[in-house]
Formats: C-alpha cells, structure tokens, sequence
C-alpha cells in the first residue's frame, strides 16, 4: 500500500481479528453502546464492561473526552487488549478533522505502550457519528503512516472495514 506497507485493509468483523490491540470506537461512556461498540462488548464478554466500569470509577468518572484513548482486557475476544477511543460526531459547520486524527494517534500511542505489535481499527466515526467515509479514510490512514514512525514497534496495522462502500473509500484513500 502506498501510504505504508504496514497498513491492511481487511472487509470483515472487527471482533474476529487476532491481534494485540482492537480499537473500540467507543461512546463517551465507556459502557457499549451500538455499532462496533457493542459488538466488542457482546462478544468480549463480561470482562471488558467491569474493567470499564473500574475506569469510571476511577480517572474516567466523567467518562473518555473524545480523541483520547484508554485500554481494558479483550475479554473473551481473539486479542489481548480493546482500545478504547471516542471519535467526534461530524459537523458540517466545525472542523473536528484533528480529533478524529487523535483518535487514530492515540489509539497508537496506547498500543505502543503495551509492547503492541499488532492492531485492527475500525473507521472511527463513520457510523452513528455520520463523518463521510472518504474524509475518515484519508484521515485515518494518513495519521495511522504518520504514528507509525513513532511506534516502530507496531508492525501491522488493520483497517477492518464492516461494508464494501466503506472499504471501497479506504482504499480509493490508500492509492
């Protein structure tokens, strides 16, 4: 891929990925929610949610702002740690452009430190959020080739894309 050889774009189910570190596009909450949300917290168990819960009782008591990033336990998913990160909701009006970016940044910076090699990512805000796709997508994998540099210990990163249109505009980004 031309952004960087370490960036796949994968069509498929974000919570069937085996890697270090699955990226969660969480709520504000930290409790589920829909969409990729609540898939990890359905099929990663019971874990995830206490550990999250923790959180909130703790540092996170008025829950995460959005672009930061947080880790639990994968539960009973196939990777060993969910990263937690809450994209912006689009706005036609507002440039949220670098929040999405630190998404992406922090989500990195959160793998780095728990000696991740390898990570899977949805496309953060491009759900419920409404951010339009092309837009995340550029967003997305030039911040993630640009972090990359910095984590060098990360030597896979995925793109887990849930539709064809959606994969379709990330790779039309990557090229």
């Amino acid at each position: 891929m031309p952004l960087v050889s370490l960036i796949e774009l994968v069509l498929g189910d974000i919570t069937e990925h085996e890697v270090d570190a699955v990226v969660n596009a969480a709520n504000s909450s930290l409790l589920g929610g829909g969409g990729v949300d609540g898939a990890i917290h359905r099929k990663g168990g019971p874990d995830i949610l206490a550990e999250c819960r923790k959180l909130r009782a703790g540092h996170y008591g008025r829950g995460l702002k959005t672009g930061q990033a947080v880790a639990t336990t994968a539960g009973l998913l196939p990777a060993r740690w969910v990263i937690h990160t809450v994209g912006p909701v689009w706005s036609p009006t507002e440039d949220r452009s670098r929040l999405l970016a630190d998404c992406y940044r922090n989500a990195m910076h959160v793998a780095a430190d728990l000696d991740a090699r390898s990570i899977a990512f949805p496309a953060i805000s491009t759900g419920i959020y409404r951010w339009p796709v092309a837009s995340a997508a550029e967003i997305a994998l030039t911040t993630v080739a640009e972090t990359a540099k910095e984590t060098p210990g990360i030597t896979s990163v995925r793109m887990v894309l849930f539709d064809q249109s959606t994969y379709d505009e990330f790779a039309a980004a990557a090229r």
